[in-house]
């Protein structure tokens, strides 16, 4: 990194601190009553078990008869299990309502290298099949279904899943079944995952797909930026979601957000809404700092993400679809974002392709619109967006504003099948987004459920003045 590129980057971090005060006003609106920690009256440790921490035993049966002894507590206030310095190996293992699982700093939570040590489970039913292969898939290290009250957190204790192996059993072709994520909950409601290290997923980290009242935060996700789909966090499905204070340097999406693939998403018609990003790094060679779909058959709407920093990524923002998927994706706000080293700023696919089989229907169309992205900043970007909708469907009230890029490209924009609305875009947009139409612009501006029209000048953040500078800066 040159001294100049250092230094804008700099400044980069300085209009991400100044309007910082903006994002806590509405971040975390969809999980206000949600509380980090939860007193409970009963709590045990790891090793009244029999569990061995040397890295080499393995503990499955610790942790299974840890949890079953503490479902007794359930009804009493709940219960703790308590993991305490050591390398403790397991396969996969269950989880129980009002439930704390709580890492000692020092504790480290390892996958078994044995793939029997993870269960075959059935195929979520809004996918119709494992998201890899047909049939069954391999069930979590870390497992709830139909949970109430659960806390997975510690002091920065470590969750490493040892994916190495199943990345090249994927990449080998030598798999039956999906890879295994690292947490899945599953129709399971006021989930708080926190203060939390989880490394060297074999698939998706966290999974929490047909629930509601989740709050991830203050985690750390890391793998090798080469990992094959080693996302972050994928709300799937599920309402009332709060992602923020979060550090993502992985193979795959740091956040990607899903309902449900093809016609099997389209019958079970659960969509994921009410889901707030706030605050979070996110750096993603193969993927994207925040992508939407491509599985949003069952729709996505309510979407709120601020207080975004993007780097040494390939995309900075994504919504992915195709013919096929029917659903939606809808009130859609991204603003306060800012981008280092990124290849494609925006970028939004109608034909993103992959299907479950040959059974979908081809004539079921998304819906794209209302979907504003503002007060972006960025620095050595290679193109500032691809914007391509569907033949006979075309994407609309996509509206960007307040946008200013370095891009290296001679060709910033490329954009179809779309229609929306620009303002104080640098370099300047393509004309599918003109300002110049003489109609009043209705774009969302994240603050309801309805878009608003915009006025000819965009109101400007109190940061906007700087981006400005900025891009001064980067083009010197």
């Amino acid at each position: 990194m040159t001294r100049s590129t250092s230094s804008v980057f700099q400044i980069l971090l300085v209009f991400i601190s100044i309007v910082e005060t903006q994002w806590s006003s509405v971040s975390g609106i969809y999980c206000k009553d949600m509380a980090a920690s939860v007193y409970r009256p009963h709590s045990v440790t790891l090793t009244e078990f029999g569990a061995v921490g040397d890295g080499k035993t393995l503990n499955t049966k610790a942790f299974q008869n840890a949890i079953f002894y503490l479902n007794s507590f359930a009804d009493k206030g709940g219960a703790q299990l308590f993991v305490p310095a050591g390398r403790w190996l397991t396969g996969g293992f269950n989880l129980i309502s009002h439930l704390t699982l709580s890492l000692d700093k020092d504790a480290i939570i390892i996958g078994s290298l044995d793939s029997s040590d993870w269960p075959v489970i059935d195929p979520l039913p809004s996918y119709g099949r494992g998201r890899e292969l047909p049939g069954g898939r391999h069930q979590s290290l870390i497992f709830g279904w139909n949970l109430t009250d659960v806390i997975i957190t510690g002091a920065n204790g470590t969750i490493d899943g040892q994916g190495a192996i199943w990345w090249d059993w994927f990449q080998n072709r030598n798999l039956n079944y999906t890879r295994p994520h690292l947490v899945e909950l599953v129709y399971s409601s006021n989930i708080v995952i926190s203060n939390l290290t989880f490394k060297n997923s074999p698939f998706w980290n966290i999974h929490p797909v047909y629930c509601s009242q989740v709050l991830v935060e203050h985690v750390t996700i890391l793998a090798p930026l080469d990992s094959p789909n080693t996302d972050g966090i994928n709300p799937d499905s599920s309402t009332n979601v709060c992602i923020n204070h979060c550090y993502v340097r992985n193979g795959g999406d740091v956040i990607a957000i899903k309902s449900g693939w093809d016609e099997y998403g389209i019958s079970f018609a659960r969509p994921s809404s009410n889901i707030s990003i706030s605050n979070f790094t996110g750096e993603a060679r193969g993927g994207a700092g925040i992508a939407i779909g491509s599985e949003m058959s069952g729709g996505i709407s309510e979407v709120r993400a601020e207080g975004l920093r993007i780097v040494n990524s390939l995309h900075g923002i994504r919504i992915k679809t195709a013919p096929g998927r029917g659903g939606y994706v809808t009130n859609v706000y991204i603003a306060d974002v800012s981008m280092h080293n990124v290849s494609m700023a925006i970028r939004i696919t109608g034909n993103y392709g992959e299907h479950p089989d040959n059974n979908y229907d081809r004539n079921a169309l998304p819906v794209i619109s209302n979907i504003t992205v503002e007060n972006v900043v960025g620095v050595n970007v290679g193109v500032a967006g691809i914007l391509e909708g569907i033949q006979g469907d075309n994407f609309s009230s996509i509206c960007i504003s307040n946008v200013s890029l370095g891009v290296m490209s001679r060709h910033p924009w490329s954009c179809s099948l779309i229609q929306g609305y620009s303002n104080s875009v640098t370099p300047e947009s393509c004309e599918q987004l003109s300002s110049d139409s003489g109609q009043t612009p209705v774009c969302y501006n994240g603050g309801s459920s309805s878009p608003v029209q915009m006025q000819a000048h965009t109101h400007r953040s109190s940061g906007s003045g700087l981006l400005d500078y900025v891009l001064k800066l980067a083009l010197m």
